[in-house]
């Protein structure tokens, strides 16, 4: 009897748990079920809730060397390794600058180059490329000072080696090579546009100091009237093609180069013309020069029997003319604007100023040298350019139409090449003379002594 009880306890206590658990589980029994594409799509975004993607964050480190004394950081960026001096003893502001460096590659600045790996020589290609990418037309002088002048001195040295110490030696270096401040400028010029693209590269981070000096090699060189009549006879000498040149340069003032490259289809003879076309300038822009009857008269002789595509100066034999300082320095001493000054003998200020005779001997030493070792001193072609420019402004032209003509850009540099000379000067006092009233003739009674001021006693 006590057995049939127990078992009906335990039966009735199942039962109530089975009644308990279903109270607590809903039933989905009659519920409508959903697609599987709703269910799939529930599941997928309930992971991404569950499971949201991770980003792996930049880590660096800092560490010091046995042969530095500073304390330097590790990072990587796309996986490369990089590590930089910081320069700094102070373990903070090296975290410091960790925690910006690692800031900067998060945003994208700073690239996976190893800026202390950073060769002048890796900057000079950068900079080479670019002219090249551009088009510049000075390409073949910075390669000349490239590989003459920077890469003998800084080609062995970092980016970051390159410091205002080393460069004021360089500086020195080329100054007791003979180098002028003009030519250093330039140089100094390459050295800091290789740092700049190297900044826009990222292969830099910064642009050590460069001081320019100060240029007191500026040329004042011209012709006067006289000087002009007796160096065209030289040049008429020589042959048709320098004396044409000589007289478009001191017609209209244009570059060698653009003399030089002119072509027989940019001359115009009935509309007395000569055409320089876009990009065939130093600033790329067109030109156009009526020409005197002279200048008509010497081009017409040279373009004649010429095809469209060949050259207007050609020498007797017909080919181009390219290099023509040795003759033109000849023509120069013959007529007086010019002369070959022995290289070794030099004034107080350290100046080669004594003259050569006929047999290239120095009266001076008395050392017979040979024509390419010997010092020009005096008239170049470029200052042709000077001379016209000065003519035309004389003339009564307008500067405006004299610098279109000339083809300068700016002011400055057109009022750099408008020397004023001592006839100038001659002249404008003579005008002013005439201006002025005349000066009345002063008597001796005229002048006026001023009365001596009295002297009081006091007792």
């Amino acid at each position: 009897m006590n057995t049939d009880k127990a078992l009906s306890d335990v039966l009735f206590g199942a039962m109530e748990q089975e009644t308990e658990r279903e109270q607590r589980v809903p039933s989905t029994a009659h519920e409508p079920r959903e697609p599987e594409s709703q269910a799939s799509t529930k599941r997928v975004a309930t992971a991404e809730k569950v499971k949201p993607k991770r980003t792996r964050r930049p880590r660096g480190s800092i560490f010091t060397r046995q042969d530095s004394p500073y304390i330097w950081i590790a990072y990587s960026c796309n996986r490369r390794k990089i590590r930089v001096n910081t320069k700094q003893t102070d373990r903070r502001k090296a975290h410091k600058l960790l925690d910006k460096r690692l800031a900067e590659i998060t945003t994208g600045v700073v690239s996976s180059v190893d800026v202390n790996k950073t060769s002048i020589p890796e900057l000079a290609e950068d900079f080479l490329r670019d002219y090249k990418i551009n088009g510049l037309k000075s390409l073949d002088d910075a390669e000349r000072r490239w590989k003459l002048h920077l890469k003998p001195f800084f080609g062995t040295f970092k980016a970051t080696q390159v410091s205002p110490e080393l460069i004021a030696r360089f500086i020195d270096a080329r100054q007791h090579a003979g180098a002028k401040n003009g030519s250093i400028n330039r140089e100094l010029s390459a050295l800091k546009r290789m740092y700049s693209l190297g900044i826009d590269a990222g292969k830099v981070l910064r642009m050590p100091r460069i001081a320019m000096l100060k240029e007191s090699n500026i040329r004042k060189g011209f012709l006067e009237a006289e000087q002009r009549d007796r160096l065209a006879a030289e040049c008429a000498k020589v042959g048709l093609w320098l004396r044409s040149m000589f007289e478009v340069a001191c017609l209209c003032g244009w570059r060698v180069s653009e003399l030089l490259n002119l072509r027989v289809r940019q001359v115009d003879l009935r509309r007395r013309t000569l055409l320089l076309n876009p990009g065939e300038t130093k600033n790329d822009a067109a030109r156009i020069v009526f020409m005197t009857d002279l200048a008509l008269a010497l081009v017409s002789e040279c373009v004649c029997d010429k095809c469209p595509d060949d050259f207007v100066f050609t020498r007797g034999n017909g080919k181009r003319v390219a290099d023509f300082r040795c003759t033109w320095r000849a023509a120069c001493c013959r007529a007086g604007v010019g002369r070959m000054v022995c290289p070794d003998c030099k004034d107080s200020d350290g100046k080669a100023t004594f003259a050569v005779d006929a047999n290239r001997r120095c009266p001076h030493c008395s050392i017979q040298w040979r024509p390419g070792d010997l010092a020009y001193h005096g008239l170049i072609f470029h200052d042709l350019r000077r001379s016209a420019v000065r003519s035309m402004v004389r003339s009564g032209i307008p500067e405006r139409v004299a610098m279109t003509i000339s083809g300068h850009k700016t002011r400055s540099v057109f009022d750099r090449y408008n020397i004023v000379s001592e006839t100038d000067l001659r002249e404008a006092a003579s005008k002013m003379n005439r201006e002025t009233p005349a000066v009345p003739e002063l008597g001796p009674d005229s002048v006026t002594a001023m009365p001596s001021p009295s002297i009081r006693t006091v007792n």
